[in-house]
């Protein structure tokens, strides 16, 4: 059975990359529609966007779709994991701007407050994609791979030099639950010294410690420290959870990610 949100959920806060301010609302949305965003700000063209892997125009430090009249929105990995493990099957994202916004740089709040808020079932079957066989992308020492399971379950690794990060992994099947408790409070991160190199390229402008954490030196630049020790790995599965939900059903598969 398919499930969309019982109710209108809204959120307000910056763009982590833009700056700019942003309102996003989930609204429930009939069945077999599937996700979908709409730039409520857009009135010269289509406003909606499909959220799905074959709308993907950017992949640099986010992801950004698009339809096929230009509008766009970018970031949307956090909101994405948070209704793909929460069972949202059938949903309009709505924001005023061209970025969802970073709120605490986490997917807690949007997975908290769908949780709070219910589902309501629909009518007609829940599709559901199976992997038959393995499928690998390699670039180097990196690796993404899907491989047969009867349900999504995810091994994340990175490798970072800076000793703050160093070796990570994360093993677990994304389930409402596991991501609510594992997952869904791991905040975005970056190293101090890429901060100046991302704003001079039009990114990261409306970063801050409120909304990321920042590493430099071995040392965990944000005054509370780190919410989970390993909170580095746990957020790139978070962001893993988000993009697999652009495939065009949930998945049945393990994804192996080795950083990827």
């Amino acid at each position: 059975m398919q499930a969309t949100l019982k109710t209108k959920l809204e959120f307000r806060g910056r763009g982590l990359h833009s700056g700019a301010p942003a309102t996003l609302r989930l609204l429930p949305y009939p069945a077999h529609m599937g996700l979908w965003f709409k730039r409520s700000d857009v009135t010269d063209r289509d406003a909606l966007i499909p959220a799905r892997w074959d709308a993907v125009t950017e992949t640099r430090l986010c992801t950004r779709l698009a339809n096929r009249d230009g509008a766009t929105v970018s970031t949307v990995e956090h909101v994405m994991a948070a209704l793909a493990a929460m069972g949202v099957d059938n949903a309009l994202i709505e924001v005023d701007g061209p970025e969802v916004p970073i709120l605490d740089g986490s997917a807690l709040p949007f997975a908290r407050a769908i949780a709070e808020a219910g589902l309501a079932p629909q009518d007609g079957d829940r599709r559901m994609l199976r992997v038959l066989e393995s499928v690998e992308v390699r670039d180097g020492d990196r690796l993404a791979r899907l491989d047969p399971a009867s349900r999504l379950e995810i091994d994340v690794s990175i490798d970072f030099a800076d000793p703050a990060i160093g070796r990570q992994q994360v093993r677990l099947a994304p389930t409402p639950g596991a991501f609510l408790a594992e997952l869904a409070d791991c905040r975005t991160f970056c190293l101090a010294a890429e901060i100046e190199a991302m704003q001079a390229a039009g990114l990261a402008r409306g970063g801050s410690l409120d909304n990321a954490v920042v590493v430099e030196n071995g040392r965990v630049l944000n005054p509370g420290g780190l919410r989970r020790a390993d909170e580095f790995v746990r957020h790139k599965a978070l962001d893993v959870v988000g993009d697999l939900g652009l495939a065009p059903a949930p998945l049945l598969a393990r994804y192996t990610g080795v950083r990827s």
